[in-house]
């Protein structure tokens, strides 16, 4: 079947998609968009070079026959040669080899273009699956009738009847009340897209959105922008053409606030008050707190990455503040405007009469505009005043100026009041609740930054002043370490505490690194009542770490400072917990049991001290970072370490697929907080406390010989090398994606210096995924136990979750091109191991969810991956081979030559990012 000779029809696509050894059908919609797609991208090539799209055609007709009749390929057992490449007489087989073939054989200029192609393809199918995604949310909102108990679209209504059932309404409103869901988000650079290329998939997004409503000549139209943006992205370079500044990955942040989360956050709120309040939603006080509080480590996190300094800290938080209190300006003034409520039949409250007094005696200039404008309409002059005044505060006006959030919120309040007095209900719980919803979410700092920095550079900075004292010759990272704390002691002062008050030490060991925090602060300023407040945060990473945390924290309770600040903050006290490098240290399966027993030690050590725990997750995209549906992750907790509040971080890709979009923006805010309230409900506690114990023998038995099997593969003699050798890991590190070093900056010599998010992406990038799965198969046969796992799997959610989180990473993983990646190392030994383990991991996955193929039981996962493999693959064969010609010729290739390969690696880099859809 030759794929791109032509248009495709719904058939066709459908054909291709459901092809052999399933019964899925993928949905028309979807075939549709995957069909315009593939016309639309085929078009484009032929205008570029007809030569480059007739081996684009072959190239993916020899993929997809290499691919049928064997979904979900992980360790193909079959006889390859030298390089890797399989060498068996089955069709699939030798359509592989043609594949090979070809790419050898195309230049490098051809190459480089058709590797841009399939990425582009792979941008353009992922629109296709949000598009889909979102019109079936559309399609189930319309089927539900509202004056139900619950809306079965939304889960947070759902959730919260559910508590309601089972605690009351008394307990469920409780629970309520404190829900907050706190994601944070980084700069750890796992984002492999450069922004130029986003912006032209969010316009192609909106074009693609356009198109049911059009016909003819409009129609026509969008087909042509349709063409101009594609034929532009194929022509883009996917590589960035710098590294970003801090400064400038905090834009990333700016974009996703005001495409999504400005207006998405409001509408949650306000989706949950039309089903509780029914008719009476925005004609009465909300019931809906602000439960959604963003912050961010970009231009903060100092923790291996000296681009981070205390001026580029102050830079990031006036850049969020500045373009935060502008967006609140614009919308006060929009509010404002519409205000036009004549005073006779809107009589203003005392309390507004009071409040435009105090404006006109503070800046006759703003009121006197404000009172031509809204002669007779009160409410209107007093909302232009407040914008106004938003306007001075960026400008930094202090006459005029709001000095915190509390107060601009003080006064939207008395608007609101006044309008409720006046009868005109809907205006007061309609547009002005919605700015008061945005203000509580966001404040004047759109998010709340945090600092970190490493333990042993606390360490080192207080032995220097020892030696030398505080205005001695201290040096340069000393100077730095103190500045941090003025530039958040600078930050906290301005823009208010939520601005910046927690600070993060990566591997916490001991409450003398939290000693270390408090005492350097105080030693940053010249009068105490400088010292800025600061909560300061253990993170606890590593495997030995976790499982000592608990006689670390009571340690930490004997501290003045930490004392001083229980009584301060109502004794909330917040740890962190660290997925990446406890997986790197330890392999996945015991890094997620550790951690889960950490978090059920650190809940029963928080009620006996009546500490109010907040656990914060530092969990990466992939499967190997704590990756995966974070819904199912906050269910999956010890009972008493969620509290109500999930606080984690957000990353990379996952920034972008969770919140690029507003509709599965809203979907994800509204799933997390239905978790975070649903992870206190008594059947839910019931259900993780009984089945950890039940289970606690059986996790056990995992943990050690999982742990032992991934230990012996990195004490293999030279494993370190072979790994940077069989993965494109150097080049990954030289890819533009972020600010941050791949190694730490403590003097980096081995594994053990290297951070995870490359020991997850270099073995994705090598369809591998070693990260996520490593040990689980000879565990499970060591056990030999299906009945057992089967039983683990169906009763106990925090091992289903793990289960299933590594069936979508093994999907991802290729037995033919893994081979081709491993005979680069030339060590049979270590491939053996890996391709051994993958082959058992793979059976005992597929044994006890009882499958026949990865996600087969996973109607939508399943289908996008499958419909991807080939594409991969293909890439994955260009990427090789150019890593074969740099590994084997590396003192033989000129200059040019070396730059060419490179150049190919890392826009295949960037591609089977595109196609995986998670890199770190």
């Amino acid at each position: 079947m030759n794929i791109r000779t032509r248009g495709l029809t719904v058939a066709e696509v459908e054909a291709y998609v459901n092809a052999p050894l399933t019964e899925i059908e993928i949905p028309e919609s979807l075939s549709e968009n995957l069909a315009l797609f593939l016309r639309l991208e085929h078009r484009v090539l032929n205008e570029y070079d007809e030569g480059v799209c007739k081996a684009f055609d072959t190239l993916l007709e020899s993929m997809i026959t290499a691919n049928e009749g064997n979904p979900g390929s992980v360790a193909v057992r079959e006889d390859v040669d030298d390089q890797g490449i399989p060498m068996g007489d089955t069709a699939g087989t030798k359509a592989f080899r043609d594949a090979v073939a070809l790419i050898d054989e195309l230049s490098f200029d051809k190459a480089s273009v058709l590797v841009r192609a399939v990425e582009s393809f792979f941008h353009l199918a992922n629109l296709s699956e949000e598009n889909y995604r979102v019109r079936t949310l559309h399609e189930r909102e319309r089927g539900v009738e509202m004056g139900g108990l619950i809306d079965p679209s939304n889960a947070l209504t759902v959730a919260y009847r559910q508590l309601i059932e089972e605690a009351g309404a008394e307990k469920a409103n409780e629970l309520l009340c404190r829900l907050e869901f706190h994601p944070v988000f980084t700069a750890h650079p796992t984002e492999a897209r450069r922004r130029a290329v986003e912006g032209k998939i969010r316009r192609i997004a909106n074009l693609l959105n356009e198109r049911p409503h059009l016909g003819g000549s409009d129609l026509a139209e969008n087909e042509r922008h349709m063409l101009q943006e594609i034929d532009a992205l194929v022509r883009t370079s996917p590589i960035a053409l710098k590294k970003p500044t801090p400064v400038e990955e905090a834009d990333t942040i700016i974009d996703i606030f005001d495409s999504t989360l400005f207006d998405v956050v409001p509408t949650v709120y306000r989706r949950f008050d039309d089903w509780v309040l029914g008719d009476l939603a925005g004609t009465v006080p909300p019931v809906c707190p602000a439960f959604f509080h963003p912050g961010s480590w970009i231009g903060t996190d100092r923790d291996g990455n000296p681009n981070v300094t205390a001026k580029v800290s102050r830079e990031v938080a006036a850049k969020y503040s500045l373009h935060m209190v502008s967006k609140l300006e614009e919308k006060c003034r929009s509010v404002g405007r519409n205000l036009t409520l004549e005073a006779a039949y809107t009589k203003p409250s005392e309390e507004l009469l009071n409040l435009w007094s105090h404006q006109v005696e503070m800046s006759e200039v703003l009121s006197s505009r404000a009172a031509d404008i809204s002669t007779s309409e009160p409410h209107r002059a007093v909302m232009l005043v407040m914008a106004d005044r938003l306007n001075a505060t960026v400008r930094r006006n202090a006459d005029t100026m709001y000095h915190s959030p509390e107060e601009f919120l003080d006064d939207l309040r008395v608007v609101q009041r006044s309008l409720a007095q006046a009868g005109a209900v809907r205006t007061a719980y309609g547009p002005v609740q919605t700015l008061i919803w945005q203000v509580e979410s966001f404040g004047f700092h759109m998010v709340e930054t945090e600092f970190r920095q490493h333990s042993e550079v606390h360490a080192r900075a207080l032995e220097d002043i020892a030696e030398h004292g505080i205005h001695g010759d201290l040096q340069p990272m000393t100077r730095e370490v103190l500045d941090t704390f003025r530039a958040l002691g600078a930050i906290q002062k301005r823009y208010g505490q939520k601005a910046a008050r927690r600070y993060i030490i990566s591997f916490t060991k001991s409450a003398q690194h939290v000693a270390d925090v408090y005492e350097l602060a105080r030693l940053a300023f010249a009068h105490p009542e400088d010292v800025p407040t600061i909560d300061v945060i253990p993170l606890f990473e590593q495997l030995e770490d976790l499982e000592g945390c608990v006689d670390v924290v009571n340690e930490m309770l004997t501290l003045p400072d930490v004392q001083r600040r229980l009584g301060e903050n109502g004794r909330t006290f917040e740890i962190m917990l660290g997925y990446s490098d406890s997986s790197k240290d330890a392999g996945p399966t015991t890094a997620m049991l550790a951690l889960h027993s950490a978090e059920e030690c650190l809940a029963a050590w928080a009620k006996e001290n009546d500490i109010n725990l907040v656990l914060m997750h530092g969990r990466g995209g992939a499967v190997g970072r704590g990756g995966g549906p974070a819904n199912r992750a906050v269910l999956a907790q010890p009972a008493g370490s969620v509290n109500c509040c999930f606080k984690v971080t957000e990353q990379g890709e996952i920034i972008f697929a969770r919140y690029g979009n507003r509709v599965l923006a809203q979907r994800h805010i509204e799933s997390v907080a239905a978790a975070t309230l649903l992870n206190s409900a008594p059947s839910v506690e019931r259900t993780n406390t009984d089945m950890t114990q039940k289970y606690a023998a059986l996790s056990d038995r995992l943990c050690k010989t999982s742990t032992d099997r991934y230990l012996d593969l990195l004490a293999t003699d030279d494993f370190a090398p072979w790994f940077s050798t069989v993965t494109p890991l150097t080049e990954v590190g030289l890819l533009p994606i972020g600010s941050r070093p791949a190694k730490r900056g403590l003097g980096a010599k081995s594994l053990d210096d290297l951070r995870a998010i490359p020991w997850v992406f270099s073995w994705s990038q090598a369809r591998i995924n070693l990260a996520a799965w490593y040990g689980l198969g000879t565990a499970c046969d060591e056990l030999g136990d299906l009945d057992l796992l089967r039983r683990t799997y169906e009763e106990w959610p925090l091992f289903a979750t793990f289960i299933d989180n590594i069936e979508m990473s093994i999907a991802k993983t290729d037995g033919r091109i893994a081979k081709m990646y491993l005979a680069l190392g030339d060590r049979a030994d270590l491939s053996e191991k890996v391709l051994h383990e993958m082959h058992l991991t793979r059976k005992w996955v597929l044994a006890i969810t009882d499958s026949e193929w990865p996600l087969q039981h996973r109607r939508v996962l399943g289908q996008a991956v499958r419909v991807r493999n080939p594409y991969v693959d293909a890439l994955s064969i260009a990427q090789v081979r150019a890593l074969r010609e740099i590994r084997a010729h590396q003192d033989e290739l000129a200059d040019e030559a070396k730059a060419e390969y490179l150049s190919l690696i890392l826009e295949t880099v960037t591609a089977v990012s595109a196609g995986l859809q998670n890199t770190g």
